[in-house]
């Protein structure tokens, strides 16, 4: 099943129409990158630790869709969509807004990422196996945690996390083998995988600043302040992404979800998880005040 799965992910990834733009007809998406996570891993019990006690565990959301003690966990697949070339390259360029191509992408690309979740819990379903998809359980919503800031009852980058997908940034993006600038998706399945392993030494080792405290570039990207050296302001970005930038977005493409993606290009981690640069005596790395994932 794990290479059905896979096969699944990647032909729909690579040739529906709507992973297309459609005046060009180039992929809002590269080939994804896929993990799989055991639904048992103690990592899942201990989010609700690091992030909130709102948080799912993959057996409630099984138990949910499919009754309890009926609904069955067994593993949760993970993907990353890699953010096209082209519309990576047509970001870098700006300074305040996202450019036309990142802002279709935040709207009609995360449509598609919605489209691969029903297509893969319908493919596990034919096969026989039970499967649900997190944000479209019907369990998914936002929630302001006084402790962190906004949150959610189930988060895709953290489930990436367990699948051995990437490591988190200062920026609270996830930095994968193919970098920073993606979307992610998963689905919770009564098939049992293999899961991938972690390889990362810590939550944060693909981040150039968490490794030995260089780079910063993603600070000097945001156009608001909302990144810096002691980590990422979510009301400051928010209160940008949904204001400002939400209104620019809809009177100048006609969408009302954009975020502006500065700090995902025109950075070391865009595409790739960047090398150490040569440091004058080997600096140590940052290990004060990191704080939790």
């Amino acid at each position: 099943m794990e290479r059905v799965i896979r096969d699944g992910i990647m032909s729909f990834v690579r040739e529906s129409p709507d992973n297309r733009f459609p005046d060009s007809g180039q992929p809002y998406f590269e080939e994804p990158l896929i993990g799989f996570a055991a639904a048992d891993d103690p990592l899942f019990d201990e989010f609700r630790t690091i992030i909130g006690p709102f948080h799912l565990t993959p057996a409630e959301v099984m138990e949910n869709c499919y009754g309890e003690g009926v609904g069955e966990a067994r593993t949760v697949i993970c993907w990353i969509l890699p953010v096209a070339r082209p519309t990576r390259e047509s970001n870098r360029k700006e300074e305040r807004m996202p450019s036309r191509q990142w802002a279709m992408t935040r709207v009609h690309g995360e449509r598609f990422n919605t489209l691969l979740r029903m297509r893969l819990v319908e493919l596990l379903r034919f096969a026989g196996a039970q499967a649900a998809a997190p944000l479209l359980s019907g369990m998914w919503r936002p929630v302001m945690d006084s402790r962190i800031g906004m949150a959610s009852t189930w988060s895709e980058r953290h489930a990436a996390y367990v699948a051995g997908l990437g490591t988190f940034s200062l920026s609270d993006g996830f930095i994968t083998d193919r970098g920073i600038a993606h979307r992610c998706g998963s689905v919770i399945t009564s098939v049992p995988v293999q899961p991938t392993a972690r390889t990362c030494n810590d939550p944060w080792s693909n981040c150039l600043f968490f490794r030995d405290g260089s780079c910063c570039q993603c600070v000097r990207r945001c156009p608001v302040g909302a990144i810096s050296r002691e980590g990422h302001d979510k009301e400051k970005c928010r209160a940008y992404c949904y204001g400002e930038v939400r209104n620019s977005a809809i009177e100048l493409y006609g969408v009302t979800e954009a975020g502006c993606g500065l700090c995902q290009t025109r950075v070391p981690c865009e595409s790739r998880v960047p090398a150490a640069p040569e440091r004058p005596g080997g600096a140590s790395p940052v290990t004060q005040g990191i704080r939790p994932f």
